[in-house]
């Protein structure tokens, strides 16, 4: 009698183990819905939301994940894209910048079994400090620093006007950032330096006649270097440094967030952020588990969040040399880059 009463009950634990574990196997095996919800700048902008596309690819191909990219055409776009994306089924939800900001707020508020992260935009300034958000800022100052070193470098190496310029898209923190850490950086190198500043209040490539315009008349006044800061449309600024790229004093463009060197030879180099990265890891700390809100992911050129691309060939190699001592003082912070004008 002790064994067909005992028998009955180790089945039954055993089955309940078996169940248990199905269970828990099949939750870790749930695959991860990630999506992403583009600035107006679209995802061919071949800088910024088109990095975050490629964060989102890395988690498709590394992390199984099932993904979506949501295109805003207009900022009025924003929420209901934001929103559309959790009631979709995503947990994963990535707002590609800092025009996004509120909107990302509201829906990461109404939507709180939702994951959502920022690009260029820190946790704390959320108007609704959501628990299931967190920032993904970027320590652009650092990139600006160098790249605008090289220009100031390259400048005094041309001679003539002492001059350079920024184009960025709008005035915001994270454009203002990039081009604070270039001034300062010119400035470094070459006391005489001055650096001309214009914005055109837009980031997407179908307005890049507008950059183009605004590149040229700081060309036309005497800017030897030109750094975009305007996503799409900064390609147009690009495009002005190469029609005037000739001469004794050809003029120079330089990239932003990608590394733009394959634009052609007129690319001095590029100020890059590593937005891909920056999604990945977020993506990841999702699929893991371990995803923790109310806070921000710092990336910076000690963590390889920042970085310089591809350097011109013309570019003096003792530049090189001296612009990377420069990079290993702002790595042990003996050098801080301002981040604001």
């Amino acid at each position: 009698m002790r064994i067909k009463t005992f028998v009955p009950w180790l089945l039954a634990a055993a089955l309940i183990a078996v169940i248990a574990g199905t269970t828990a196997s099949a939750q870790n095996s749930a695959t991860l819905r990630a999506a992403m919800v583009s600035d107006t700048g679209n995802i061919n902008d071949r800088s910024f939301n088109f990095l975050a596309t490629q964060g989102l690819a890395r988690a498709k191909k590394k992390l199984g994940a099932q993904t979506r990219i949501y295109i805003s055409k207009s900022k009025a776009d924003y929420l209901p894209n934001l929103a559309q994306a959790a009631r979709d089924g995503y947990k994963a939800i990535l707002a590609t910048g800092f025009l996004l900001a509120d909107d990302m707020s509201t829906a990461a508020t109404q939507f709180p079994d939702a994951d959502y992260a920022i690009v260029d935009y820190p946790w704390g300034a959320l108007k609704d400090k959501p628990k299931n958000a967190m920032g993904l800022t970027f320590k652009s100052e650092q990139s600006g620093y160098l790249v605008g070193y090289l220009a100031g470098l390259m400048a005094k190496k041309q001679g003539g006007k002492q001059v350079i310029g920024a184009v960025g898209g709008k005035k915001i923190p994270s454009v203002d950032n990039w081009i604070a850490g270039y001034r300062a950086g010119a400035k470094k190198a070459n006391k005489k330096i001055t650096v001309q500043i214009a914005y055109s209040d837009q980031f997407a490539i179908g307005f890049s006649a507008k950059c183009k315009e605004l590149a040229l008349n700081q060309i036309s006044q005497g800017a030897q270097v030109i750094f975009q800061v305007a996503g799409g449309c900064g390609l147009g600024a690009l495009d002005a440094a190469k029609a005037n790229h000739k001469g004794k004093r050809p003029v120079w463009g330089i990239g932003v967030d990608a590394d733009q060197a394959y634009l052609g030879k007129h690319i001095l180099t590029s100020g890059t952020k590593k937005v891909d990265n920056a999604a990945f890891k977020f993506f990841s700390l999702v699929n893991s588990g371990t995803f923790k809100g109310g806070r921000d992911l710092v990336f910076t050129l000690k963590n390889g969040g920042q970085g310089v691309g591809k350097i011109s060939s013309q570019v003096p190699k003792a530049f090189v040399t001296k612009m990377n001592a420069i990079k290993v003082l702002i790595i042990k912070g003996k050098i801080k880059p301002p981040a604001t004008l």
